[in-house]
């Protein structure tokens, strides 16, 4: 199978692969530095418009920390989705990757505004 060869020696793959993981690092440390930097262990975890008043959800560390989860599990699926379907067509397997960038600049904007609230 020649698929593993033309996967790893394609360059627009290896940029999109090098930057979800870039971006799934910079996900990590970023939000562990949030949570170090903090003095308490209040933080908003959801954003529910429907509850009227209420509208922020208080949740844990183990709430964002989930963030990070996230991201590895995303950048993890994305890769291996993507070597799957480089096989049936090189196209799709780069709008996997990019759609993974999308999801990891998403997490960081999302747990950046999470965590700025507290």
């Amino acid at each position: 199978m020649a698929t593993p060869k033309k996967f790893y020696h394609d360059h627009f793959v290896l940029i999109l692969l090098s930057t979800n993981a870039f971006l799934t690092c910079l996900d990590i440390i970023y939000i562990l530095i949030k949570l170090g930097t903090s003095h308490g262990s209040d933080y908003y975890a959801q954003y529910r418009p429907s509850l009227g008043v209420n509208i922020y959800v208080p949740g844990g560390v183990i709430d964002i920390i989930s963030f990070t989860v996230f991201a590895v599990v995303v950048m993890g699926i994305n890769s291996v989705l993507s070597y799957r379907v480089y096989k049936i067509h090189r196209q799709l397997a780069i709008m996997v990757l990019s759609l993974g960038i999308l999801l990891l600049i998403l997490t960081l904007i999302i747990s950046n505004s999470l965590l700025l609230l507290r």
